[in-house]
């Protein structure tokens, strides 16, 4: 499944979400009433002398108002729920008692996690995730949580990290990665929102029957009444979250498997991973940590449920779809004590500064269509290229991403003009608003930067933003501020500064501002066209130096959205600001998965028109498909075939 049809699939199962919660919500407002409407027939004395229906019609007005009470109860507990886990996955981590893994890390084992989760988010095309590890867990198990690439998070069990060596900890990765690309993440922690409305009758009913153990008399009847029917209730929306979860989780972590593997081109890895939670006695069980709630986003089961309401496939099946050899019996014993395999890998990699292979080149093989697979859906190729350009980023540069203060800078030195032209008046600007030592330490960075090459550009902010995202909100929105204004210094707006600037803005509001609300991003089909076209006029002319060959670009583009694009004229000489690609981008975004693979398809045949790709044209196509929330993995082209 592609990435488009991942995103598109995660939307209707969204749908039937909403649907089964309207239906599970309704009954058990039904059900509230009911158990209300008999406590007081058995609390009061009309019971000798009125018949239930009759006693249920003369309570009509005060039942009714009983159910809109308890709807308005159930929807503002998930409201609240919701709004609670909108500052994004980390929340959930911490919720379950992990520990932030930080930037600058020298636990060994700690720092292989680290490296595994920036490596693999250099190879997808997205932002590092915040790390986290429970470190009072000894199962097997991992979750990744969040609305968007952006905010989320990903965690580990302290028996991952001490059970698995290096391989089997990068498929549990890859495997949460998949759950991160193809929409599943969101798609999760929307299910812990809204199934906490139906799930919370049954806590007030415990909390009832508890408070009533000393209780005596008629009150006592009719609490007792109340709290055993609001603990049922209370078990049936249990029971209605775990068949939602299980319905819409099993299929998902048969694709994140076999994603895993595409990653990795390599099954031994999460299979063997899966095998020892088979093989270990406290399998991929949470022991501290309720596992209810966030069952449906684990790596593992969490606990012991029957199959009907498994979040997961049966373990044996999950493995012999990856290992069709494989027998119950072939379970590995697995015992921690003993294990010192993850103690004796973690040793850090040596690191060697310098250029990684290269990956501008002649597009032998290249086409849009090959462009579009391969967004979200990295391959091992590419991981491998991960590994050897986190290996080689410069020191300076990889030590500065990890460090919360010097991490500030990065993007600053990141968004210089490159060719020098206006460098002077950025960097007096970063004299005189940063002070000289900060802007001495930039322009260090800044000629660090010069020597190496520009594919290190977009992973070296990736990797900074776990330590950006700690820095105070208003010390971010002034980065932000700053760095808009060092583009526009010049009065131009550069297409490749202004998807960094924009890439950077996207990654760090929910640092800011936690409680943002997304943008409605709604539009008739005409703007929509409008702004898909004048996009591609936008790159065509960004990448070509004469007109002709700009419209040769541009028409090659305008192919692929078919006839009501081919007469769509070619101006190179439109200018365009800021505010008209962040409006141009925020409707293209809204684009369901078919429109977005048509409009990346599109981009892709304008860029490589000409049959050449330079790395400058590689990364304002990733750029370009990060601003509309397709991460396109690095582009990897053998330049001995030029």
């Amino acid at each position: 499944m592609n990435f488009f049809n991942a995103q598109d699939l995660a939307h209707r199962s969204t749908r039937r979400l909403v649907f089964v919660y309207l239906l599970a919500a309704a009954s058990i407002v039904i059900g509230v009433t009911l158990v209300v409407g008999l406590a007081l027939y058995i609390g009061s004395d009309a019971k000798n002398v009125t018949s239930i229906p009759a006693h249920f019609a003369e309570l009509a007005p005060f039942l009714i108002g009983v159910a809109i009470a308890v709807t308005l109860f159930i929807g503002g507990a998930s409201l609240v729920k919701t709004a609670k886990l909108s500052s994004g996955g980390g929340r959930v981590a911490e919720d379950l008692g992990a520990t932030l893994v930080p930037a600058n890390v020298q636990d060994p084992l700690h720092r292989r996690l680290r490296n595994v989760v920036e490596e693999m988010a250099i190879a997808s095309g997205v932002p590092v995730p915040a790390i986290y590890v429970l470190e009072k867990e000894a199962g097997i198990n991992a979750f990744a949580a969040g609305y968007r690439p952006e905010d989320a998070a990903i965690a580990v069990t302290r028996g991952t990290l001490e059970l698995l060596d290096r391989d089997e900890l990068q498929g549990v990765i890859g495997h949460e990665f998949s759950h991160i690309l193809n929409g599943d993440m969101r798609l999760n922690i929307r299910l812990m929102g809204v199934l906490f409305g139906i799930m919370v009758l049954g806590l007030i009913g415990r909390t009832v029957l508890h408070g009533m153990r000393h209780t005596r008399g008629r009150g006592a009847a009719v609490g007792l009444a109340v709290g055993l029917g609001f603990a049922i209730l209370g078990g049936i929306g249990v029971l209605f979250s775990r068949i939602i979860k299980a319905s819409i989780s099993r299929q998902r972590e048969y694709l994140a498997d076999a994603s895993a593997v595409q990653f990795t081109r390599q099954t031994s890895g999460i299979a063997n991973a899966l095998k020892k939670i088979g093989g270990y006695s406290a399998g991929s069980h949470l022991q501290v940590a309720d596992p209810e709630e966030v069952s449906h986003m684990l790596f593992g089961t969490g606990a012991k449920l029957s199959s009907v309401f498994a979040t997961h496939p049966p373990l044996t099946e999950r493995i012999q779809a990856l290992d069709p050899s494989f027998k119950t019996s072939d379970y590995p014993t697995v015992d921690r004590r003993s294990s010192g395999v993850a103690r004796k890998s973690a040793a850090p990699a040596p690191r060697h500064a310098g250029t990684t292979s290269a990956i501008a080149g002649v597009t032998a093989g290249l086409s849009p269509e090959v462009v579009t697979a391969n967004v979200a859906h990295p391959d091992k190729r590419q991981i491998d290229y991960a590994i050897q350009l986190r290996q080689t980023f410069p020191e300076l540069l990889y030590d500065a991403a990890h460090s919360s203060e010097l991490a500030y800078l990065l993007p600053i030195a990141l968004i210089l003009d490159p060719s020098g032209r206006v460098l002077g008046r950025q960097l007096s600007l970063a004299r005189k608003l940063l002070g000289e030592q900060r802007a001495g330490i930039i322009e260090q960075y800044y000629d660090a930067l010069a020597k190496i090459d520009a594919a290190y550009r977009l992973p070296l902010l990736a990797v900074a933003f776990p330590a950006l995202r700690r820095r105070p909100p208003p010390e971010l929105e002034y980065l932000i501020d700053l760095t808009r204004r060092m583009i526009d210094i010049d009065g131009e707006t550069d297409l490749y500064e202004y998807c960094f600037y924009r890439l950077l803005v996207s990654s760090l509001a929910n640092a800011i501002d936690p409680s943002r609300k997304p943008k409605q991003r709604r539009a008739t089909r005409k703007p929509v066209r409008e702004a898909a076209v004048d996009l591609l006029r936008i790159v065509a002319q960004h990448g070509h130096q004469n007109d002709d060959a700009g419209e040769a670009a541009f028409r090659a583009g305008l192919k692929i959205f078919g006839n009501w694009a081919s007469a769509a004229p070619y101006d190179s000489r439109r200018e365009f600001s800021a505010a008209v690609l962040d409006r141009h981008l925020d409707m293209l975004v809204a684009l369901n998965g078919e429109g977005r693979q048509m409009l990346i398809k599109a981009i892709s045949a304008v860029i490589i028109s000409d049959g050449k790709l330079t790395t400058t044209e590689v990364e304002l196509m990733r750029a370009i498909c990060a601003s509309l929330e397709c991460p396109l993995p690095p582009i990897l082209i053998d330049k001995s075939a030029s």
